[in-house]
């Protein structure tokens, strides 16, 4: 099964570069979308919910998983 793997990430994150590994080490395929601006991260945050305040964000099949440790959660989940 294909998985449509997105990730938002911002420059000089630590988790981000954790999260964009673990996804490389499983020869993965993923979209990075990066959002700098603190503006345009901000409206980001509200799109996806009052509880979201920090990069990475990361989605599968189109559905928010969470930063790092809810990719490492849903990819124990799926078998990869």
């Amino acid at each position: 099964m294909s998985l449509k793997i997105t990730v938002y990430s911002k420059s000089a994150c630590p988790q981000c570069e954790s999260a964009k590994m673990l996804l490389k080490s499983r020869a993965m395929d993923f979209e990075e979308i990066k959002i700098d601006d603190e503006a345009e991260r901000l409206a980001f945050y509200e799109k996806c919910g009052p509880s979201v305040r920090q990069m990475p964000q990361i989605f599968i099949n189109d559905q928010r998983v969470g930063g790092l440790a809810g990719l490492q959660a849903a990819l124990a989940q799926l078998g990869r």
